[in-house]
Parts: structure tokens; C-alpha cells; sequence
């Protein structure tokens, strides 16, 4: 945040580090409860303008998997990675990220400057196949 301008100030410290704990894939309403179990008075707005700014600067992203209210999950190295089952709708996270190339490859033909992803595959789980 600091590096692009922004306060890093005792609220959004203790945010990102709720997101952290968390690893990700949790709702705003989750983390506004999250934080509140800590004893801290943070603002439901703060959290979600926290949130906002968090996507903005590409650290997180919101993820819609089935439902309304968007989870957020961290962008650690700027990807993140699901494996989605069709039946059950488990997620699986896995780390393996072979999209190095893909993203040079499509930067230098479409003059885009690639700056992360969150690649979801969908399937069938072992459970469910």
C-alpha cells in the first residue's frame, strides 16, 4: 500500500492480517466478524473500502463460486489457483502455475501488460466422479 501511495494505517494492518490468518476465501462479512472476535472497532465501511483498495492494487480478488456475496481471496505473487468440482462445488487450491509463458506470450501480442490471475478449472472431484 505504501509503495503505491497509500496510509498503511492501524486498520488496514489489522484487515490484512485478518485476510491472512484467514488464507483468503472469505467474505466481507466473515472478516467484519473475524475482526470483531479480536476486539477491534473497525467499521464495517473500513473493511469494505480496505477490500476495494486491496483489488484495486491487485492484491486480492473477489471470487463469485456459486454465490451472491463475493469471497476474497489472496493473490500471493500475483495468481491464485482453484480447482473447481461441477457436482459438489468443493474448491481445491493447488500452486502449480504453469502460466509464465502464456502471460509473456499474450503481453507481447496484445500490448498488455499482465499483471496477475486467478485461473479457475472446473471438473468433477474424486468424490463426485
Amino acid at each position: 500500500m505504501q509503495k503505491n501511495g497509500y496510509r498503511l494505517t492501524a486498520a488496514r494492518r489489522s484487515i490484512v492480517a485478518a485476510l491472512v490468518s484467514s488464507k483468503g476465501h472469505i467474505s466481507a462479512d466473515e472478516l467484519v466478524d473475524l475482526l470483531h472476535q479480536g476486539a477491534t472497532d473497525i467499521g464495517r465501511m473500513t473493511v469494505y473500502r480496505t477490500l476495494d483498495l486491496l483489488t484495486e492494487l491487485g492484491l486480492i480478488r473477489p471470487v463469485y463460486q456459486g454465490s451472491a456475496a463475493a469471497r476474497y481471496v489472496l493473490l500471493a505473487d500475483g495468481h491464485h489457483h482453484h480447482l473447481v468440482c461441477s457436482s459438489c462445488q468443493r474448491v481445491i487450491e493447488f500452486d502449480l502455475c504453469a502460466l509464465a509463458e502464456i502471460e509473456s506470450i499474450l503481453s507481447s501480442q496484445s500490448q498488455f501488460a499482465v499483471e496477475g490471475h486467478l485461473l479457475e478449472i472446473y471438473g468433477r472431484c474424486h468424490n463426485c466422479q
